[in-house]
């Protein structure tokens, strides 16, 4: 799928971003992209924090709109190619700070996705299980590079994704009408920009 400063009420209750500080090699990411892990804060993004508020007052799941019916499976399986991909990133991943922004996307995309699911599962929306054709054949291709090769075209691969993610978000954000899915997607935006700012600055430094 597809540098906006983010407030600190929205960055409180959005997903954890890792912090790159601990890089081992000469790739910090730049200082606007600083973030401490708190590994005991496991609420990624939870809009309003209320399962129930999906059911109307009968008990029925509701219906989703036809933007939100879009948005969820769409923003699902992009999600799971993110952590997929930051998987090989922590096994392959030749520079540390590549191998920390893929536990990033491990960490933050994994708690993206279990909101998704019970967005989607409220609403009776079919979301993926497996990667599509489209996302396989980018993990695949990444999947066959090691070394600094695999470490460009990871985070060149990341750019673009994020990149391509806040566009589908922003657009999802002007025409979705559920309110929850809504909630969702403004508070993961913030959190997309950040992580393209922190793969725009270790891209920068592998050139």
């Amino acid at each position: 799928m597809e540098m906006k400063k983010t407030t600190a009420a929205l960055v409180a209750f959005s997903f954890i971003v890792w912090s790159c500080n601990n890089a081992s090699n000469d790739t910090t990411v730049t200082d606007s992209t600083n973030h401490s892990t708190d590994s005991n804060n496991t609420g990624a993004i939870n809009p309003g924090n209320t399962p129930d508020s999906s059911f109307n007052n009968s008990g029925t799941a509701i219906q989703a709109d036809a933007a939100s019916a879009a948005f969820l499976p769409e923003a699902a399986g992009g999600g799971m190619a993110e952590v997929q991909q930051g998987q090989l990133a922590q096994q392959k991943g030749n520079n540390q700070s590549v191998k920390d922004f893929g536990a990033m996307m491990v960490h933050d995309h994994t708690a993206a996705n279990d909101q998704l699911k019970a967005l989607s599962t409220r609403r009776s929306v079919v979301i993926p299980d497996t990667l599509n054709s489209k996302h396989k054949k980018m993990v695949d291709d990444l999947s066959k590079k090691s070394g600094r090769d695999f470490d460009r075209a990871y985070m060149n691969a990341m750019v673009k994704d994020h990149q391509e993610d806040i566009k589908a978000f922003e657009t999802a954000e002007k025409k979705v009408t559920d309110t929850e899915v809504k909630a969702f997607i403004s508070n993961t935006l913030p959190i997309l920009h950040i992580h393209l700012d922190s793969a725009k600055a270790i891209q920068k430094r592998l050139k």
